[in-house]
């Protein structure tokens, strides 16, 4: 009874840890599905678009170059640049997962979104991150994110602009919140980013932000070593 009870718990407890987000996710999903309405994306395009690629940051990149044929190197080079990130952040996650089987492992990195890599840092911080916890943040979270794409495609008509309603604020401020929790480092990073974002034209200020912060990250590493 209590084998079975426990994984269920867990599952829950992912749920539960992940509520905030899941709420916060949903008007950008709207506002995603929105503008991808307003680009000539049908519904199904819009709808399989964010349950194959998962990016949030890399879809609206997409959106924003979006043209008709659309530019697919472009498209693709821009989606590379944006997502690079993920390489440090799998690498950073699939440390602390110990109990995860190697398939495991696999499936849960290609549902790793920064909201969901956020989350299991946090967790991994303080108890063992577990598959079925894991699973209990990327469910809900992974089917908010699809229903509201799907939603904003549908009502993209009767949305309108979505900064006129301030949903388009909802993207910045999860991350915001997200990035507060991992403050080391965040300084080094914004300020590199908003430099490269000013002088060098695309999305190139995002692999920077990235780098900053993964040399902040070795540096207060080795300061760490040296001080122990």
């Amino acid at each position: 009874m209590l084998q079975h009870s426990r994984p269920a718990g867990e599952f829950l407890a992912g749920m539960r840890a992940i509520f905030p987000l899941v709420v916060a996710v949903i008007p950008i999903g709207l506002v995603f599905g929105a503008v991808s309405s307003t680009k000539g994306l049908s519904v199904l395009e819009t709808t399989l678009m964010s349950a194959l690629v998962f990016a949030g940051g890399s879809q609206f990149v997409a959106m924003d170059i979006w043209t008709h044929p659309a530019s697919w190197i472009g498209v693709g080079f821009a989606a590379l640049l944006v997502n690079i990130r993920h390489v440090l952040m799998s690498a950073s996650i699939g440390m602390k997962m110990q109990s995860f089987s190697t398939i495991k492992r696999y499936a849960a990195v290609l549902f790793l979104a920064d909201e969901l890599w956020a989350m299991a840092e946090f967790r991994a911080g303080n108890r063992r991150l577990t598959p079925v916890w894991y699973a209990g943040i990327v469910t809900p979270f992974y089917t908010a994110w699809v229903g509201s794409s799907l939603a904003g495609a549908l009502l993209g008509v009767f949305l309108g602009d979505p900064a006129v309603i301030g949903l388009d604020f909802a993207f910045p401020a999860v991350f915001v919140v997200l990035a507060m929790g991992f403050w080391k480092g965040l300084a080094a990073s914004g300020i590199t980013a908003v430099a490269v974002h000013h002088f060098v034209p695309g999305v190139w200020y995002i692999a920077a932000g990235a780098l900053a912060g993964l040399v902040m990250a070795f540096w207060n590493g080795r300061v760490r070593e040296q001080a122990a």
